[in-house]
């Protein structure tokens, strides 16, 4: 029998060493702090857009109402039978998500993710504290000192406050911004609101803080997801090996034998890199696409005098045409393929649906809920009531009056538990609050000469004629007459 050598493999998982990221400056830097600024301006300032709905309704432009079940977005209003434009616009941001990785990789991933967005701001932090790389290495280094514990004090300290502002923004978008203010700094806010507000503040400390590169590696699953949507046309940070190799400083270039690529092995891609990896060594998964190795790069290649783009956004199928010496295609004809526009289209169908849908929705609805216990009473005369549970919903920020009445249902009077059966009458009006639900108990009785089984509508008419009139189908029941009993035998 042969001896079976042991399977060598990497480990699954590595303990975090330190990434300690370069300051760059070039196009891909400076569209990173503007998405860090418009994604920090969007979430800590929007709780605070105030949107006038009226007298009866929240003016707080984004508020997710959970008391009484109500999304607000704007002029938007979401109410619970209607998930169904929540439902839609998630599948939208996933499409969204998969056309753009489809198309830049995970540019997502590079600059707008929650978790990017914070660590780059933490890194900003360090620098600004500790210094620039090297200086952060060497305080890294250093043993501990009364020194090293009040930088590291005052630094920790930072990251405490920003957690804290980010957790505590997060309450606001689930009641009144001002008013939750006052209340959580004076106590009297609900427990809720103070356990949510320590909960993300802890992990924004200490995933942006600490584990920083370890969250993009192991924890989350996007950059194994999104292997399924490259392909040979997505435009991905390609290090150009062909142009590159052999790498050599300049002076080992003026020395050399045989020629050296444009690789001056400066490292200031490795240094720049926020999770710490080297994109020369090939596509990998530590890899967020944010490009400031483009930069870097760039900015090397500038200083010796030689052509940029040795690392820079390539497809698959243009890196094979470079190496062939034939020009890359324009990204034009790279972003507008088959399978963008297909997702795309689809993007944007959900999209045009959702608006169409939210234009044509009903502001005025009536659901019918009939009684089956007991499903009729006949009354002495030989008249038969039925028992109806009445949901009216006014989803405007106006109170609005609606007249309830009966279509084929002849001889019909109604009356409801807040009035007298003697009262009954062929209509009711019932008053409805705004962007509220009145439930009605109403009770129909039809005369002895009328009353069998049948179907029937009743339609809640608004008082003020605007807007259509909702109406349901429902069911009258009997007891079998005479004539019912004959057909049955």
């Amino acid at each position: 029998m042969n001896a079976i050598d042991p399977i060598v493999s990497a480990p699954l998982y590595a303990g975090r060493t330190g990434v300690f990221p370069k300051k760059i400056d070039g196009p891909f830097r400076r569209f990173k702090w503007l998405v860090m600024a418009v994604c920090l301006a969007v979430y800590w300032g929007t709780p605070w857009i105030r949107w006038d709905r009226g007298p009866h309704a929240p003016g707080q432009a984004v508020l997710i109402d959970l008391a009484h079940r109500r999304f607000y977005m704007f002029a938007i209003e979401i109410w619970p039978q209607e998930f169904y434009f929540v439902a839609g616009m998630l599948i939208m941001a996933g499409i969204g998500l998969f056309l753009v990785t489809s198309a830049v990789g995970r540019a997502w991933c590079g600059y707008a993710c929650p978790q990017t967005v914070w660590t780059d701001l933490y890194q900003h932090v360090d620098r600004l504290i500790d210094g620039d790389r090297n200086a952060q290495m060497r305080l890294n280094a250093a043993p501990w000192s009364p020194a090293k514990i009040t930088r590291r004090a005052f630094k920790w300290s930072v990251y405490l406050g920003i957690a804290f502002v980010t957790g505590g923004a997060w309450i606001f978008y689930f009641a009144d911004a001002p008013t939750l203010q006052r209340a959580f700094w004076t106590g009297t806010a609900a427990p809720v609101a103070y356990a949510s507000t320590g909960i993300l503040t802890f992990t924004t400390f200490w995933l942006g803080g600490f584990m920083r590169e370890q969250v993009c590696i192991y924890m989350c699953p996007w950059p194994r997801i999104q292997t399924a949507m490259l392909d040979e046309n997505s435009l991905t940070v390609t290090y150009k090996h062909w142009r590159g190799e052999p790498r050599g400083s300049l002076k080992e270039a003026k020395n050399a034998a045989s020629p050296i690529g444009d690789c001056i092995d400066c490292q200031q891609c490795v240094a720049v890199c926020p999770t710490g990896i080297d994109i020369r060594e090939g596509p990998q998964i530590g890899c967020i696409t944010c490009a400031l190795c483009v930069d870097a790069c760039d900015k090397a290649m500038a200083s010796v005098g030689r052509a940029r783009g040795l690392i820079d956004y390539c497809t698959l199928i243009d890196a094979e045409r470079e190496i062939k010496g034939e020009p890359a295609r324009p990204v034009v004809s790279v972003l507008l393929r088959p399978r963008l526009i297909a997702y795309f289209a689809v993007w944007g169908g959900i999209g045009l649906a959702l608006l169409f849908m939210l234009g044509a929705r009903e502001r005025l609805t009536l659901s019918v809920a009939r009684e089956r216990n007991p499903e009729f009473v006949q009354l002495s005369g030989g008249a038969v009531r039925n028992a109806f549970t009445l949901a009216l919903r006014n989803m405007e920020d106006r109170p609005r009056t609606l007249r309830i009445a009966a279509e084929g249902l002849p001889g019909a009077v109604f009356y409801t538990d807040d009035m007298a059966p003697g009262a009954a009458r062929p209509t009711l009006d019932v008053a409805v609050p705004a962007d509220s639900t009145a439930k009605v108990r109403l009770y129909a009785v039809v005369p002895a000469a009328y009353a069998h089984e049948q179907d029937f509508a009743l339609i809640a008419a608004p008082l003020d004629h605007e807007g259509r009139s909702p109406r349901r189908e429902t069911h009258f029941a009997a007891p079998e007459t005479e004539h019912e009993d004959e057909e049955h035998e």
